[in-house]
């Protein structure tokens, strides 16, 4: 937990508390269903929780905002985002069910009203459109752009953040070439100089 308040010092009392209980609730989860790495599990503050708010280091998310987690997985970066976005609403889908179960389990667990799950993926969401896909390594940049952009609501304004916003690692010069997306990147290693963060970024569609 130290590693995230190294850069974010403004949380409330009940954020804090929120924050603080991922890391039992995953190590209790984790031994039922195993969806975090053994040696990740102990390193879950770093390489999943702050991996996440990278996303909330660059984007601003006004409250209202609906927001799909794409191939959340064990929930990331929708459960982080979530305690730190408490006006914005999260739909975490993936199309494993035993992941969804882990995160209902941890948003139940932390009370998280601005959460709903999915066992989906996301070419059988109908008559749903979000403001936001957020989304971790999970597909290819053309991939993910296909399947993010028909769920995307037309007509968004300047202030408010549109489109898709992924975490990524690597060199991804010839990913971007092949979507044909001319995105921004933010290397994330600027916004949290750890080691491990090294060639990862944030890398935001419109």
């Amino acid at each position: 937990m130290e590693t995230v308040l190294k850069y974010f010092a403004d949380f409330t009392p009940k954020q804090l508390d929120q924050f603080q209980a991922l890391g039992p609730l995953y190590r209790e989860w984790n031994e039922k269903i195993n969806v975090i790495s053994r040696k990740d599990i102990d390193a879950l503050y770093e390489k999943h929780v702050l991996h996440s708010l990278a996303i909330a280091a660059v984007a601003d998310l006004p409250g209202g905002l609906q927001v799909l987690d794409l191939g959340t997985g064990g929930g990331f970066p929708g459960i982080p985002l979530a305690i730190f976005f408490p006006e914005v609403q999260f739909h975490l889908v993936d199309s494993i069910g035993k992941k969804i179960k882990v995160v209902e389990g941890v948003a139940e667990a932390l009370n998280l009203q601005n959460v709903t799950t999915a066992h989906s993926r996301a070419e059988e969401i109908r008559n749903r459109k979000f403001d936001l896909v957020v989304s971790r390594a999970v597909a290819p940049l053309k991939d993910l752009w296909s399947w993010s952009k028909p769920l995307i609501r037309k007509g968004a304004s300047e202030d408010r953040p549109a489109g898709l916003i992924c975490l990524k690692g690597g060199d991804l010069a010839q990913e971007i070439s092949e979507s044909g997306c001319r995105p921004k990147m933010v290397n994330i290693y600027k916004l949290f100089p750890e080691e491990f963060f090294q060639e990862k970024y944030v890398v935001a569609v419109r």
